[in-house]
């Protein structure tokens, strides 16, 4: 499907789930299986499902005899179906994650769970080879599928992925967003941790919580241009009040022209601290150039990449080194 992004899994490859993706699945012999068993007289309450209670909104336990209601359902909005087993605690994790994800949506999606020992057919249908496998389904297919139990970023990043290719031809997913309303999204324990850090004043283990999430995301803008801020606050703190002075008294002092810079950029002088460094590269050679340089494009990541004076002094730096 066409802006879906389909996640890792063992059985997300196999030729039974590229024919489920490509709609090749015949959901219509579980329809013809459901209504004729829905047609026949209970057998008794020991029946898979026959004693379930009653399922809440976003979350729907699902047998052979009442799939046609999921299909149905799918005209409407995406349903996330859970191919489950008990003797599973990959299974287990994720349906406890896949519960919680559904209802947080507030109705966006709904989680269809399947008991495969108890309703074999449907993950035949499905052509699942393992479990857990999970499969959506809008407007009565197949749409994508994963296996195996993914981390909960990659499920919520699948599920955005899948609403976000769907809301135009699933009106209940657009409803339900609208009557939710604005939803705060969850804070990252990791940024919590640093962000708490630097308010106390703890620079070190601010700059350390956000090196760490850099290690394990170095693409993470928020916590590149963060780690930035915090190295610039602490060396603009324990910057030598009266090194303008040292700096316009030795114009050689490097260490003073880097600290003076910084003091101007504390105060709001922007474009002199942008000047002050680019002469200094302009008159300088060797590793003092290279420090210098350094220092100025670490500077540079303390604003909006598209602000004038972060341009102009790009442009000043360039000629100045060649």
């Amino acid at each position: 499907m066409e802006g879906v992004t389909h996640p890792r899994g063992s059985a997300a490859n196999s030729a039974a789930m590229s024919a489920a993706l490509s709609g090749a699945v015949d959901l219509s012999a579980l329809k013809a299986r459901a209504e004729a068993s829905r047609n026949q007289p209970p057998s008794g309450a020991g029946q898979p499902g026959g004693a379930s209670a009653p399922p809440s909104d976003t979350v729907l336990e699902v047998t052979e005899a009442t799939f046609q209601s999921v299909v149905e359902l799918s005209l409407n909005q995406l349903v996330v179906v859970d191919l489950w087993a008990g003797f599973s605690e990959q299974c287990q994790q994720l349906t406890e994650v896949l519960e919680r994800l559904a209802g947080e949506s507030g109705g966006a999606w709904v989680l269809a769970k399947v008991d495969v020992e108890a309703n074999p057919r449907i993950a035949q249908a499905f052509g699942a080879q393992s479990v857990p496998t999970v499969v959506a389904i809008a407007g009565g297919q197949p749409v994508d599928a994963f296996s195996g139990a993914l981390p909960e970023p990659e499920i919520r990043k699948w599920l955005g992925s899948l609403l976000d290719a769907l809301r135009d031809r699933l009106p209940g997913i657009r409803a339900a967003e609208e009557a939710r309303g604005p939803v705060e999204e969850p804070e990252d324990p990791r940024f919590t941790e640093a962000e708490e850090a630097f308010e106390q004043g703890d620079y070190a283990a601010a700059q350390a919580a956000y090196e760490r999430i850099l290690d394990a995301e170095p693409a993470n803008e928020l916590a590149k241009n963060a780690l930035a801020q915090v190295k610039f606050t602490a060396r603009a703190e324990a910057a030598d009040p009266s090194a303008r002075e040292k700096a316009e008294a030795d114009p050689k002092d490097i260490g003073a022209q880097l600290a003076a810079a910084d003091l101007d950029i504390a105060d709001q002088d922007v474009e002199g601290a942008f000047r002050r460094l680019v002469d200094v590269v302009r008159r300088t050679a060797g590793d003092d150039r290279n420090r210098v340089r350094e220092h100025l494009v670490a500077l540079f990541e303390l604003f909006d990449p598209a602000d004038e004076r972060v341009a102009k002094a790009r442009r000043d730096l360039a000629s100045a080194l060649f």
